[in-house]
């Protein structure tokens, strides 16, 4: 009885123990997987980028957005797998904010 006892308690801390390794590689595959893409915006104000910036995370997969006035740019990081710059380019310019993936 003891020794059942003993492997449960072994089991139990075993189970718990690797639950946060667990979640840690989670976390690491999803951010391992997201893609980060720069797009050159045409913005015509500094109230611009919020529009921008706000019209790029209504995407679905969209991580984080940023828009730039000064640069005339917007750097967007997002999941491949649920969008694509197709679909980021076609949500600026449905903001009225046309825009293409920046050639480095």
């Amino acid at each position: 009885m003891r020794y059942a006892l003993l492997v449960a308690v072994v089991l139990m801390v075993a189970a718990v123990a690797t639950v946060p390794h667990e979640t840690a590689r989670a976390a690491q595959d999803q951010t391992a997987a997201l893609k980060t893409v720069t797009l050159d915006v045409k913005m015509f104000c500094g109230s611009c980028p919020y529009i921008v910036r706000k019209s790029l995370e209504a995407v679905a997969g969209v991580a984080q957005a940023k828009a730039d006035y000064e640069s005339q740019a917007a750097t967007v990081t997002f999941d491949p797998q649920k969008t694509n710059v197709q679909a980021l380019t076609e949500a600026t310019a449905n903001a009225g904010f046309p825009s293409t993936l920046k050639k480095d």
